[in-house]
């Protein structure tokens, strides 16, 4: 599977952990930016992932900005990306069987490494169900 990451300055920290625990585990996860703690816009970080994504680079992708919040409602406006935040184990396995999430977002300031890790798992491993009422759902989203 190949999985790009992506986080602004308040997910830096969490997307460096993140890319060194995945690399130990032979999970390689490609790195979008930003490279540095420096103050940085979460909109063109969050559009150079839905760029990737929506040009099929990638299967799927994890956006992190310092509350989750912001990066997931710039990726969201993009026709095509179902951005989700992950904050419990369910949400992570629903998001990816009824919603068919392409990208998962995580507060890098407001979750802990060990549940991101956790969450992360659940949806990279979890199948959309293909059910028509949710395909017709994804579908309606994107008329």
């Amino acid at each position: 599977m190949n999985i790009a990451i992506a986080a602004d300055h308040g997910g830096f920290e969490m997307k460096q952990k993140l890319i060194n625990h995945y690399e130990k585990q032979g999970v390689s996860l490609v790195d979008l930016g930003t490279h540095s703690e420096e103050s940085c816009d979460y909109p063109k970080i969050a559009h150079k992932m839905t760029d990737a994504i929506l040009k099929k680079e990638f299967d799927m992708g994890i956006l992190i900005c310092g509350t989750g919040i912001g990066i997931s409602i710039a990726a969201n406006r993009v026709k095509g990306i179902r951005a989700a935040i992950l904050y419990n184990e369910q949400v992570a396995r629903l998001t990816r069987e009824h919603n068919d999430a392409n990208i998962a977002v995580f507060g890098g300031r407001m979750q802990s490494f060990d549940d991101v890790v956790k969450y992360f798992d659940i949806f990279r491993t979890t199948k959309f169900s293909e059910e028509n009422r949710h395909c017709r759902r994804i579908g309606e989203l994107d008329r």
